[in-house]
């Protein structure tokens, strides 16, 4: 969902993106020495938005745990147990006792929470990689497909976690 209904959109809309007003003062790419694709570039992709877009959602999904009474600790080695549908009386960090089918609900509710997280910092990351080198103020926020692209991404986003009958994909309505 992420990569193909979210993140597609926002994706092809930074080709319509204008070329950066210095693009004439910069000397030309050695096309032997210059890849395009750099392990800089795969630093930036992967290690730094990557990373964030990751923390934005485990963050999320442990506040939600942690909200309903499993905290980190709790979690850790939690996995058998919480799977198991023999276990009916799970306890959290509280002592509440929680059934088979209350834990899948909250757990299909944190991934939906990292869903919606994701597509947060995709809004950033759009922005972000609008150009290489200019700042947004200097380049501006004509892209009207971008804009339309980060409303579609959003809009897809809230019918996944909010419209009725999703339970069957495993998208539970997050709280705002």
């Amino acid at each position: 969902c992420i990569d193909v209904l979210t993140d597609m959109l926002p994706a092809i809309s930074l080709a319509y993106e204008e070329a950066e007003s210095d693009i004439m003062q910069r000397p030309p790419r050695n096309p032997f020495k210059d890849h395009l694709v750099t392990g800089k570039l795969y630093f930036f992709a992967y290690g730094h938005i990557g990373f964030f877009e990751a923390a934005a959602g485990f963050f999320v999904y442990f506040v939600i745990m942690s909200e309903y009474g499993f905290l980190p600790e709790r979690l850790i080695g939690l996995r058998k147990e919480w799977d198991s549908m023999l276990i009916n009386d799970l306890q959290d960090s509280y002592g509440m006792e929680w059934t088979y089918e209350e834990r899948k609900v909250l757990q299909y509710t944190c991934y939906t929470a990292f869903l919606i997280a994701v597509v947060i910092t995709q809004w950033a990351d759009a922005f972000i990689c609008k150009t290489r080198r200019n700042s947004i103020f200097t380049q501006g926020i004509k892209n009207w497909q971008l804009h339309v692209s980060i409303i579609v991404e959003t809009v897809i986003a809230c019918v996944l976690a909010y419209c009725p009958g999703n339970s069957y994909l495993k998208f539970y309505p997050v709280k705002f």
